[in-house]
């Protein structure tokens, strides 16, 4: 019986024995390995920013690491490959001055382009290691978002006539997602507010005075967000339209009616043509003075050589009176004398009365 029970364990401790020297031989160096560890195998950057593509090795070797990174596409393409900071043959055009790396295998990546998205593999290997240390990282570049705004064909409707539809526009970012707002709570598909399949125009259906209220939208992408200023959409009742038409159209007619009955044509001033006609009167008028005056004054007339002076006078009869008709009796000495006329005219001041004698014969 005590042969039988100790048979069958025999088969038991071999295993273990081998286990044992297994590990054994790993510990002391038996069994050579690149153990890699990566911190983080989703990088997000920014176009024309840098991304850290950050790994750890450790090895029992001395030597230094060959490092190689690849990004992967239909063919792998070939990022950089190095021995430890010292980078191996000529780099590819499009990361020339735009790659370091570090002594424990991470990848600095400089001036970020969307070309760059991607999956990338590292492989540390070191010659007196057995196996190679293995990883990948994806890198995600995007543009940052500017900020967005809200375009509306108009900011006021009538309440169940319109519909409004809400554009949330912007002019950089990648890979965007939209959220629209009503006063500060986010807006879903509902009945009267209908969202475009990639959500970044809003239709409200049939206009309520509830939609009167500040509407606002969110743009976002995996490197930030941005919300737009926030626009206030006015609906008005149908009464209120009415008399607000109305209204401004009584006060029209009134403003019409005030001008029309305040307005007289203005009176324009009369122009003299050159030559002023008044003066040609005044001249004229004048003239004809000075031609009288000619008329009335003394002319002088030549008879028989001698100069003679004839005058024009105007003869003022007198009413006869008691005193005349006593001394004009015939043989009177006063009946010698001849008569004494005034002239009446007087021009400008310049003619005096005359008197003449004339002698009948």
């Amino acid at each position: 019986m005590k042969a039988e029970t100790e048979a069958p364990a025999k088969p038991k401790i071999i295993p273990r024995i081998l286990l044992l020297l297994c590990l054994s031989s790993y510990n002391s160096g038996g069994v050579l390995a690149v153990n890699m560890t990566i911190p983080n195998t989703l990088i997000r950057g920014t176009v024309g920013g840098e991304a850290v593509l950050s790994v750890c090795y450790n090895s029992f070797s001395l030597d230094l690491p060959v490092i190689k990174w690849q990004l992967k596409r239909e063919k792998s393409i070939t990022v950089v490959q190095s021995i430890g900071t010292d980078i191996i043959g000529t780099l590819r055009p499009e990361y020339r001055d735009r790659i370091l790396v570090f002594e424990n295998g991470t990848l600095l990546l400089h001036n970020l382009r969307l070309s760059d998205n991607g999956t990338y593999d590292v492989e540390i290997s070191i010659t007196d290691d057995t196996f190679t240390g293995e990883g990948s990282i994806t890198l995600t570049v995007d543009e940052i978002i500017s900020r967005p705004f809200i375009h509306m064909e108009t900011t006021s409707v009538l309440e169940l006539c319109e519909n409004v539809v809400l554009n949330c526009s912007h002019d950089n970012g990648t890979k965007t997602a939209y959220r629209w707002f009503k006063g500060g709570k986010q807006l879903t598909n509902m009945t009267r507010f209908v969202l475009s399949p990639d959500q970044k125009l809003l239709t409200i259906m049939r206009v309520l005075m509830a939609d009167d209220d500040v509407y606002s939208c969110m743009v976002e992408n995996p490197v930030g967000n941005m919300t737009s200023l926030p626009i206030r959409l006015t609906v008005y009742r149908r009464s209120s339209l009415y008399i607000i038409l109305s209204t401004g159209g009584i006060f029209l007619l009134i403003t019409l009616v005030t001008i029309c009955a305040c307005w007289t044509p203005s009176k324009k001033q009369r122009h003299h043509p050159a030559g002023n006609p008044l003066y040609r009167y005044n001249d004229y008028s004048d003239h004809l003075a000075i031609n009288h005056t000619d008329d009335l004054l003394p002319k002088r007339t030549e008879r028989n050589g001698i100069n003679a002076v004839t005058s024009l006078y105007v003869l003022q009869q007198k009413e006869p009176s008691l005193d005349d008709s006593s001394s004009n009796s015939i043989g009177s000495p006063e009946s010698e004398n001849p008569p004494c006329y005034t002239s009446t005219p007087k021009l400008n001041g310049s003619l005096t009365p005359a008197c003449s004698s004339v002698r009948f014969t």
